[in-house]
């Protein structure tokens, strides 16, 4: 297991994609991971087609010290995520340290609010296009793509190179070795 002893934090917020946080949430702990899915100010949340989540956590409970990489799944959610200062200096935080924040779909808002996309290569849902690239960052419409340590999908089609991209950064093990 590639990922044993590694620590990754799951956003979660109302009308998340349920695809976008469950095949993350099984794919890391199928390598090893401890995976926490983190709330903003409840511990049940329902994704778009209705899957229930519950938060192990909250995130003013968190640092991003206590993670080893961030998945910011896609749906409305991230648009609820933004709105909140504690998710976005969590972000910030955790790109800082050079750790993996991985997005997917429409959480490229939470990146963009988070400022880090400047100068960035990154990919997104084709609808936020506009809001990813007003953040400055430079936008291709590839299933992955992998700037330093920000890793960007643009819908659940992509899930298996998003989740492959993540894995390999987390274990240091270049993807397909």
């Amino acid at each position: 297991m590639k990922l044993t002893g590694k620590k990754v934090a799951i956003l979660l917020e109302r009308d998340y994609q349920d695809m976008e946080v469950w095949y993350p949430a099984f794919r890391l702990k199928e390598e090893g991971a401890a995976v926490l899915l983190v709330g903003t100010t409840a511990k049940e949340y329902k994704g778009k087609f209705g899957y229930p989540a519950t938060a192990d956590v909250l995130i003013d409970q968190l640092r991003p010290a206590d993670v080893d990489a961030v998945v910011i799944p896609g749906g409305w959610a991230p648009d609820f995520l933004r709105r909140f200062e504690t998710v976005l200096e969590f972000v910030r935080e955790v790109h800082r340290a050079g750790k993996p924040v991985a997005a997917i779909c429409h959480a490229g808002w939470v990146l963009a609010s988070a400022g880090i996309l400047k100068g960035k290569t990154a990919t997104s849902f084709s609808a936020i296009k506009d809001d990813v690239v007003n953040a400055g960052a430079r936008w291709v419409d590839q299933e992955v793509v992998v700037d330093g340590n920000l890793i960007t999908a643009r819908k659940p089609d992509d899930l298996p190179a998003f989740c492959r991209e993540l894995i390999a950064r987390l274990s240091g093990v270049p993807a397909g070795k």
